[in-house]
């Protein structure tokens, strides 16, 4: 039963039909493409092609340039020109949201054009109304005669187009029909894609964008899903909107992308950093390399037969509590210190606990791990009160408060002594055989500690959590991946594909990743924190919702993100949107709780929520003034 995919336990690409952007072809069986967007203003022809050509040297194959005005759009034929002279030949691609006359400009000129269904013949204005069928076909028709030029320019030139559907900027008529939802995305993109093919055009691409990772994940599906029954395969354009800087975006674009291509759904991908765009591409090549050779690389794993989780919606599945696992507790985060020796409480500062001699007392991090693993050994001074201690079974302490044991699945079934509250169980997927899963059901002590040495991690993993839901055991699940011996990013991005998608479908009680690297734990520990906020699952930090800038934004986009991160950091769970323009703004920081939006050159314009507070301030005291209205809302604390 793959209701969106292929297959949910054997990796293959979704075939989609080929598109052809200038000479790159896209979709079918050819390679993930890896793109990103200049940043220059558009009328800026020489800076636009400087930064165009380190794009492409970087490994750039489709640079996406914005087209805002005819001017803008007529200024492409100057920026190609230009770079055809160099020898350059990567296909050009025009972003278009509110201008159609530009978008039709810029299809007679570059190989592809971008349009957003929410704002290309819509105005956005956060009203609802009530439509009626008859009046929402007129608007439908309205829709048509607007879009039908550019499709018929389009098919006329052999320029390809992307659908591009925002979460954030989703008409009025939309959501006031299907709500802020993925199937309001969906049926934005499937409005113009029907008009495209009663103009028999059908050189399209088409993308699901949202910075929310659960919804983005959600609608893609969907779309894929809303395709398969209509005989649709149009390639599918990857990408977590507004991602923002760091490793924050870096992770956060991992879960999404990566979340989809290990179901084999994807054809580009455009990682969206608050950075300079020669240095999204890094990213998105790393995102996308292990599929090159993972279909021989797998092992086998057994067919789904029964979907135990709605792949369109977020529900965590239902587990009963051993411990603190499980249940409705967060999920929890293991920090692997086997390799360590774990001698004084100095050790544990790397993972959050700082120990503070003179006062005895502990200060302890939102991002401190839950449990050690300490494997052998014995910790010789008295761990706070938020810790446990996982020992294995051999040599466990049970007279010691909060250490608990760990045990491989033949030495569990044979124990002769174990924990009164919590007992670990090391397992795989192959030794979750009817008289284990009998014995481990039974058992309101164990939490599941699931592992995997199948290249195709995450799915086996996912299909272990289906076995355990499809035999009724509600035994809490902690997920055990190793992280690998690449670098820092490599493994960063790796642990985000691979967790994030067991998240996303709402299986997994706790994370647990382990590695061999002794100076490797406070990354692994903030790395596993991160993941869990990219999927919103635990929620540790400020979240930035950042867009990654383009020759539409009004003010230094990495500067400014900088400045406001640098003084909100500690707001644990406030969510502050960084717009860089009208286009990139209420809209796209759709569920942030404070929104800081450039409405003009040096002006900004605050909003709480979806609300304008104050229009036009000076940039140089906007950040002043943004604080002052979070403290105003009742979300500020002072930094200890």
């Amino acid at each position: 039963m793959n209701p969106y995919c292929t297959s949910l336990t054997e990796y293959s690409r979704f075939v989609t039909r080929v598109v052809h952007i200038g000479d790159v072809a896209l979709g079918g069986t050819n390679p993930i493409r890896v793109q990103s967007m200049t940043t220059t203003n558009t009328m800026d022809t020489l800076a636009t092609v400087e930064q165009s050509v380190r794009m492409i040297e970087s490994g750039c194959e489709l640079v996406r340039i914005t087209a805002p005005s005819k001017k803008d759009a007529e200024n492409l034929a100057n920026i190609k020109h230009e770079l055809r002279a160099r020898g350059y030949t990567t296909p050009l691609v025009a972003d278009i949201h509110f201008t159609p006359n530009a978008a039709e400009i810029a299809a007679r000129i570059v190989e592809k054009v971008r349009v957003n269904p929410g704002n290309y013949a819509d105005k956005k204005k956060f009203e609802n109304i009530d439509y009626t069928d008859a009046s929402y076909n007129e608007e439908l028709e309205r829709i048509r005669e607007k879009f039908t030029p550019l499709v018929r320019i389009c098919k006329e030139y052999g320029t390809a187009m992307r659908i591009g559907t925002n979460h954030g900027s989703l008409s009025d008529r939309i959501m006031s029909r299907y709500g802020d939802t993925p199937l309001g995305m969906v049926e934005s993109a499937m409005e113009f894609l029907r008009i495209c093919e009663d103009e028999n055009f059908y050189n399209i691409v088409i993308s699901m964008k949202a910075s929310n990772t659960q919804v983005m994940v959600q609608a893609y599906r969907l779309l894929v899903a809303t395709m398969m029954q209509n005989n649709m395969n149009y390639p599918l354009h990857l990408g977590v909107t507004e991602a923002g800087d760091g490793e924050d975006g870096r992770i956060k674009s991992a879960v999404g992308i990566g979340t989809l291509l290990e179901d084999g759904l994807g054809d580009t991908v455009r990682v969206s950093l608050t950075e300079d765009p020669e240095f999204e591409i890094p990213v998105a090549k790393a995102v996308v390399r292990p599929y090159d050779e993972r279909r021989a690389a797998q092992l086998p794993i057994e067919p789904v037969r029964v979907l135990t989780h709605d792949p369109y919606s977020y529900e965590r599945r239902h587990s009963t509590a051993a411990g603190n696992i499980g249940a409705k507790n967060v999920p929890r985060v293991v920090c692997d210190m086997r390799h360590l020796a774990i001698d004084s409480p100095v050790k544990l500062f790397r993972i959050g606990y700082n120990y503070s001699v003179p006062l005895d007392k502990w200060n302890i991090a939102d991002t401190a791990c839950d449990y050690v693993y300490a494997g052998g050994q014995h910790i010789p001074f008295e761990i706070p009160g938020t810790l446990g201690i996982i020992q294995d079974y051999a040599t466990w302490d049970s007279s010691k408060e909060r250490h608990y044991p760990l045990y491989p699945v033949t030495d569990y079934l044979n124990a002769t002594r174990s924990h009164s509250e919590l007992n670990f169980v090391l397992c795989t997927i192959h030794s979750l055989t009817d008289d284990v899963l009998q014995r481990l059901t039974a058992d309101p002590t164990v939490c599941i500690v699931i592992t995997s040495r199948n290249p195709h991690t995450m799915a086996e993993l996912r299909r272990a959590g289906m076995m355990l839901k499809e035999y009724g055991c509600t035994a809490p699940i902690l997920y055990q991946v190793a992280a690998g011996d690449g670098t820092h990013d490599d493994t960063r991005l790796s642990l985000a594909t691979t967790f994030g998608g067991l998240l996303l479908d709402g299986y997994g009680d706790g994370v647990w990743a382990t590695h061999h690297d002794d100076t490797s734990h406070k990354f692994i520990n903030e790395t596993l924190f991160g993941i869990l906020q990219a999927t919103r699952t635990r929620i540790s930090k400020t979240e930035y919702i950042s867009c990654p800038s383009c020759g539409r934004t009004l003010f230094d986009l990495q500067e400014t993100t900088a400045k406001i991160r640098a003084r909100t950091s500690h707001l644990k769970g406030v969510k502050i949107g960084i717009m860089g323009c009208i286009v990139n703004g209420p809209g796209e920081m759709a569920d942030a709780d404070y929104g800081y939006v450039g409405s003009g050159p040096g002006k900004i314009t605050l909003y709480k929520g979806k609300e304008v507070v104050q229009k036009s301030i000076a940039a140089e005291s906007a950040v002043d003034e943004l604080i002052a209205l979070i403290k105003d809302g009742g979300d500020w604390v002072d930094v200890e």
